[in-house]
């Protein structure tokens, strides 16, 4: 792998991210690449964007990401194309989408350098409605109830059936996602290789197990006003019966993996 343009995000207010990645980028410039860091991170030699969207703006390598899950999610909803991602936990809890710990990267660098390395390609999905489309989500699209006084009549389009019942709301969940939200509410724990989709619905009124679907179009709508929310992090609104379709995103997530894990899953989740 050419290491010629390397982004470096660190966690949003973690120390000991920042520091790391200021010591990642003086490893890498030391080795002539050229090295874009995010503010507040300033490095000699490396360029500092004020913001992750102005990465869409470059042809990177690599970005690397030290923190948790959640920082990880946030850089790959802001890249536009498919650079792969090496995930390092730094400050994170227990990192389920994390490569290696801090420690590693030296040996990491020169795998990668060698093309000791291979792809590891996720599907992402998207949500659109009224026209609009959404930031692609890793892990999961939550809809639930806006108003929490009122319990919403939800129904779930899938090809040519449709499920209605009165509940909180609804996971559609990844496999990458599927030791998130959705395992929380008794979900199944997919391989993340798997090109599938979960439907859990979210404390139905007649209990209604989690389905694993055929990664097509899901159509969902609400007989109130509901949030749309990707990845825990970004919120969108709909208006009751406004469908919102759901579908596998058109560009993959694309981790930067050094040895092949059969069960990253369950060993991340301390099984």
């Amino acid at each position: 792998m050419k290491l010629q343009k390397v982004a470096i995000v660190s966690k949003v207010g973690s120390k000991d991210s920042e520091q790391a990645a200021k010591d990642i980028a003086k490893k890498l410039l030391a080795k002539k690449s050229t090295i874009y860091t995010i503010s507040p991170i300033q490095v000699e030699g490396a360029k500092q964007l004020e913001t992750l969207e102005e990465l869409k703006k470059i042809k990177l390598d690599l970005v690397i990401t030290l923190g948790g899950d959640g920082t990880t999610l946030r850089v790959f909803r802001n890249l536009d194309n498919e650079t792969p991602i090496l995930t390092i936990n730094v400050g994170g809890n227990r990192g389920i989408l994390a490569e290696i710990t801090y420690d590693e990267i030296d040996v990491a660098i020169d795998q990668m350098l060698k093309g000791k390395f291979f792809l590891d390609k996720r599907i992402r999905v998207v949500a659109s409605c009224g026209g609009e489309e959404f930031p692609p989500a890793l892990n999961e699209i939550y809809i639930n109830r806006s108003n929490l006084t009122k319990t919403s009549e939800i129904n779930i389009k899938f090809q040519n059936d449709t499920v209605k019942q009165k509940m909180d709301g609804v996971i559609v969940a990844t496999p990458s996602g599927s030791t998130g939200h959705s395992f929380s509410l008794g979900g199944p724990i997919l391989h993340e290789s798997l090109n599938v989709l979960i439907i859990t619905p979210v404390a139905p009124v007649y209990r209604l197990a989690s389905i694993v679907v055929p990664d097509e179009k899901i159509e969902i709508t609400c007989s109130h006003d509901c949030n749309i929310v990707m990845d825990a992090q970004v919120v969108k609104a709909a208006g009751f019966d406004e469908p919102i379709i759901i579908k596998k995103y058109k560009k993959p997530a694309v981790f930067v993996r050094l040895k092949k894990r059969g069960l990253r899953q369950m060993s991340k989740l301390g099984f």
